[in-house]
């Protein structure tokens, strides 16, 4: 709920750049289509730590483009320089993506956090300021039709920008407390930002309470829970690597005990979007893996699919 009224809920897909040709042909043949086809609010593309697959995440921007869902590019702040940054944000705008997702990044393998690994920017917020920036100096303006004067133009401002940021239900890795982390979203929607999209948790009530704490900290922008389903332990293991989430002992215990685990991880991920959803989310937000099943089963499962008449 923002700004007095209540939105039908929506959802969106996250992809990554094909790594191979195999993989491009997959997600252009099928997974693609068959995301698109559902009707999502937008679809967003993650960009390797800096600019290892800007021309693959770039082409697959430009493959959304040509359909009628929003593509997001990733940007993260990681070894660039203001330059840089400015170029690559200037590239994808001249490419007709409008959408972005800004994320301050983590350090590439191999280098800590005392190396000076972010270049110019420092952190997400800078990032969003930027971006703003960058498009105000590319379109401070456009025309638009004076209704009831044929021919007639006046001027209003340039197209607006989305710019989505990070949030963390259970806390980022580097932060101290839940104060520091709803103060660093707080900064960010004070920068520019205009969604959050949260990372994995596994309970509802992750979520729920976060956006409750965010909200009395001040928060307005509307906050899409990351929701992922889980197909099988390696992946779960790989994933808790990854995010330094907290392991979900239960759903750790179901998949182990189950001779189809991409069934328990549906039916996991399904009843987790159900109940956040009923909690008052605006949306569900789904990390793919580049498949195109799982998450669109999840979807049906929690009721945001058109069912058939």
């Amino acid at each position: 709920m923002d700004g007095g009224h209540v939105a039908a809920p929506t959802f969106s897909f996250e992809l990554f750049p094909p790594r191979d040709a195999a993989a491009e042909a997959a997600l252009v043949s099928e997974t693609l289509p068959a995301l698109v086809a559902a009707g999502p609010e937008f679809i967003s593309v993650t960009y390797g730590a800096s600019g290892s697959t800007r021309g693959v995440s770039l082409d697959v921007l430009r493959r959304l483009l040509a359909t009628p869902v929003k593509p997001m590019a990733h940007l993260t702040c990681v070894g660039s320089s203001y330059a840089e940054a400015a170029r690559l944000i200037r590239e994808f705008l001249d490419a007709g993506v409008t959408s972005f997702l800004a994320l301050r990044g983590d350090p590439p393998a191999g280098i800590t956090e005392d190396d000076a690994f972010l270049g110019d920017l420092g952190s997400a917020g800078e990032l969003v300021q930027l971006i703003h920036r960058v498009q105000k100096e590319r379109m401070p303006f456009r025309q638009i039709d004076v209704p009831g004067v044929p021919g007639a133009k006046r001027l209003a401002s340039g197209e607006k920008v989305t710019i989505a940021v990070a949030a963390f239900p259970n806390g980022h890795p580097r932060s101290r407390s839940r104060a520091q982390d709803l103060d660093t979203l707080l900064a960010k929607e004070a920068a520019g930002a205009n969604l959050a999209i949260t990372q994995l948790f596994f309970e509802p009530d992750d979520y729920l309470g976060f956006v409750d704490d965010a909200r009395a900290a001040g928060v307005t922008m509307r906050i899409l829970p990351g929701i992922m389903p889980v197909l099988s332990v390696p992946r779960l293991r790989r994933i808790l690597e990854l995010t330094s989430e907290r392991e979900p002992s239960a759903l750790l215990r179901e998949l182990e005990a189950s001779g189809d685990p991409a069934s328990v991880g549906i039916d996991h991920a399904a009843r987790l979007g159900r109940a956040l959803l009923d909690g008052g989310a605006p949306g569900l937000h789904l990390y793919t893996f580049n498949r195109h099943e799982a998450p669109l089963a999840v979807l049906d499962r929690a009721g945001l699919l058109p069912q058939p008449a």
